[in-house]
């Protein structure tokens, strides 16, 4: 049988003593349950990938169960049906953030380095469009929670990210009929992409059609300046059903179009300081979409491992990128590194077939996933030139957990990930945050040591567990396959869970 190079070096790996190479290159960690607000669950990213939820001080702002069902059962805010607030985790201590007037969401979905947390939550009114609660950009400062509000004659509004300067980006709907909205937002209004400071609220406008949605800020870089995607004009191409969508960069109040690698459909994801912007585009004919970069106002496509789509989710200070890539074959891919515009493979964990990277801190630590290509979730570090290493091999043994994913690191090398009791399906967004701090070289005892694993639901209803690696087998023709991809994308990136 022939093994691609990739699978035989991870043999020969497996064949040196684990002790000698984790020794060698890695640090081990002390693992901190950072628990929940009284309910089962505490969640990772509600905005999608590739936005700070843990600050370089250590500050962790997500969401958590509280012990309240939810008001709206059944149709349910999340899965398991509980109520969840948004939550700021220091020092060992979780504190509800609480959410608008009565029995309310909240979520945080990034933190700055003052430890603010933007986010969003369910209000009071009903919108009158959707029969639900409507949706609120929030704020939390170190004192207070601030409602951002809506445009003018809008009903939903989400708060993306905040940057080190408590300048707030995210979108609101205006009100205004936009059926091509549905490709980004369920609201059919159009959708603004905001820039929010000093309780001034502003539409930074589209590169033509309707509407427009941001993309992130993975370093929290203070600046005017914003990337995401807009449509180009309010005209459907026959082929995806969609207007043109192109990425876009927002600076000084000017938007500019990006361009594309060839295709109809692209998105800007974040920047490093130097301006240098990631992101995805279809190719030409819309069936396969690609990582890029731009950078000195060129689109730069930077590949696959031989597959069809590839995708860049950060990019640190240094323009390091981490993102996956597809190999050849079927629903096969890696975690990948550009650098300097050179793709790296960086495989997987012994006995999996596939891994996604989908964090980077400032020394070039990666962080991420690897899998079965489905369920089989393990989370996972790399770092210099080593090897790929399942984070469980670098907690105390018998600690109780399992890491299913790893998804923001700090540049003091902590990791946030979420994890569950050995034996519960793992799952991508079900289970525990937990916090990994690396112990000190002459702190023997500190691997040895682990909060224990929680009494939560080991095995959530089969209608829930999310298959993240694959999809069925369907019908649809690629355009539609990709098409649809994107808008599974854009429904995970702005999620205000109903």
């Amino acid at each position: 049988m022939d093994f691609p190079a990739r699978r035989i070096g991870t043999i020969i790996l497996a064949c040196i003593s684990p002790a000698t190479l984790l020794g060698a290159q890695h640090h081990r960690y002390r693992l901190v349950d950072l628990g929940t607000l009284g309910g089962p669950h505490s969640y990772g990213e509600i905005n999608g990938w590739g936005i700070r939820l843990l600050n370089d001080a250590g500050v962790v702002g997500s969401f958590a169960d509280t012990e309240q069902p939810d008001p709206d059962a059944p149709n349910c805010n999340l899965p398991d049906c509980y109520l969840a607030h948004a939550f700021r985790w220091k020092n060992g201590s979780m504190e509800d953030l609480g959410s608008l007037p009565g029995t309310n969401f909240s979520a945080g979905g990034s933190i700055n380095a003052r430890g603010w947390i933007a986010g969003q939550g369910t209000s009071p009114t009903i919108d009158p469009n959707l029969g639900v609660h409507e949706g609120r950009a929030l704020l939390w400062t170190n004192k207070d929670m601030i409602d951002l509000g809506d445009l003018p004659g809008g009903h939903e509004s989400l708060s993306v990210y905040v940057d080190d300067n408590g300048q707030v980006v995210g979108f609101s709907d205006n009100g205004v009929p936009d059926v091509n909205s549905f490709f980004f937002f369920p609201t059919g209004t159009q959708i603004r992409t905001f820039l929010w400071q000093n309780g001034n609220m502003r539409d930074i406008g589209t590169l033509g059609g309707a509407s427009a949605v941001p993309g992130v800020n993975c370093n929290g870089q203070p600046r005017n300046f914003i990337v995401g995607a807009s449509f180009v004009s309010d005209q459907v191409n026959a082929a995806t059903g969609v207007p043109t969508v192109a990425p876009f960069l927002w600076k000084d109040g000017v938007m500019t179009n990006l361009g594309s690698l060839g295709g109809t459909i692209g998105w800007a994801q974040c920047s490093d300081p130097s301006d240098d912007i990631i992101g995805i585009s279809n190719l030409s004919g819309d069936t396969n979409t690609h990582a890029f970069l731009w950078k000195n106002g060129q689109m730069h496509n930077l590949g696959t491992l031989g597959g069809p789509n590839s995708e860049a989710i950060w990019i640190n200070q240094s323009g390091l990128i981490v993102g996956s890539a597809d190999l050849p074959g079927d629903n096969l891919h890696d975690a990948v590194i550009w650098k300097n515009g050179v793709i790296k493979d960086l495989g997987t964990v012994d006995g999996d077939a596939c891994s996604r990277g989908r964090g980077v801190n400032a020394r070039g630590q990666v962080v991420g996933l690897s899998s079965d290509c489905h369920t089989s979730l393990h989370a996972v570090l790399w770092e210099g030139d080593g090897p790929l290493v399942d984070l469980n091999t670098l907690i105390a043994p018998g600690s109780g957990w399992q890491l299913s994913l790893a998804f923001d690191i700090n540049d003091g090398g902590e990791i946030l990930a979420i994890a569950g009791p050995v034996g519960a399906t793992p799952s991508d967004d079900l289970g525990h945050l937990v916090l990994l701090k690396p112990c000190a070289p002459d702190d023997d005892g500190c691997a040895d040591t682990a909060d224990p694993a929680p009494a939560i639901q080991a095995n959530p209803p089969a209608h829930i567990t999310t298959a993240i690696h694959g999809s069925p087998k369907s019908y649809r023709s690629p355009v539609e396959e990709n098409v649809a991809a994107w808008r599974n994308r854009f429904a995970r990136h702005f999620n205000v869970p109903r």
